[in-house]
């Protein structure tokens, strides 16, 4: 199937571009669309069980950003755990969210306990770590199932850095963290294998590696190296960007490399 091509029709200017699933013929300086469709399948999640939902929307809904969770219980027990159903909210307030999945036997992660507010049970606290490249390998052990009590971090070689706010420290080899304060948890499927849930959390500090943000807050992707979540044992870098303008404009740009 053609993906990207543009062809001079019979040597009279009129050319014919095919982007992706539409075409677009070009004369006088005009372009007139016309869109073409790829033969779909369709599902009702009714008829699926919940790992194959999983699979279609971690397969698809990519490159996720990757929220590395840090949390503390009750207790003072630290956990620290990566969740790609996670993202940014909104900047009034600021907000970020994270979705921990509850275990197969129903009962919710840690991440989850630990961030409830604290008249469930939780300290209602968590810290929203941005995963670099460079720890990559470390953030994966992290997906590591281990027992009460036991250490994320040390299991991973991660130095915590104390929260200035919140209870909760950081991994202090991020470059950028955000302390958060739940705002709100919704439990979508209590005590259900799989159930999913989500945490809303105000950003009360933020915390950036010096040199990463300019006098414009803009922060130099280069530096900060992201990597983002694909599906199965996927990830991806940031590094291959392209721009382009907004509305209308785009239509008739060409995508510049970044």
């Amino acid at each position: 199937m053609l993906d990207r091509c543009s062809l001079d029709l019979c040597g009279l200017g009129v050319k014919l571009q095919v982007i992706g699933p539409a075409a677009a013929l070009c004369w006088g300086g005009r372009r007139f669309f016309c869109a073409y469709h790829h033969r779909m399948q369709t599902f009702s999640p009714a008829d699926l069980d919940p790992g194959q939902r999983y699979k279609l929307m971690s397969g698809s809904i990519i490159p996720r950003p990757i929220g590395w969770i840090s949390t503390v219980s009750a207790d003072g027990a630290t956990n620290l755990a990566p969740y790609s159903f996670f993202n940014g909210v909104s900047a009034n307030p600021m907000c970020v969210q994270f979705c921990p999945a509850n275990k197969s036997d129903g009962s919710p992660k840690d991440s989850l306990a630990n961030a409830l507010p604290e008249d469930e049970g939780g300290t209602g606290e968590f810290v929203a770590n941005i995963v670099s490249e460079h720890l990559a390998n470390q953030m994966a052990a992290t997906a590591e199932p281990l027992a009460p009590g036991e250490s994320e971090f040390a299991l991973a070689g991660l130095a915590e850095a104390p929260g200035e706010v919140v209870r909760v420290p950081r991994v202090a080899d991020a470059l950028v963290a955000f302390e958060c304060r739940t705002m709100q948890v919704i439990q979508l499927a209590q005590g259900q294998p799989g159930g999913g849930n989500l945490v809303l959390g105000e950003v009360i500090k933020i915390h950036v590696a010096d040199g990463l943000v300019n006098d414009r807050f803009h922060v130099d992707t280069d530096k900060l190296a992201a990597v983002g979540r694909i599906g199965g044992l996927t990830y991806a870098r940031t590094m291959d960007r392209f721009d382009l303008p907004t509305g209308a404009a785009a239509l008739d740009a060409t995508a510049t490399s970044n």
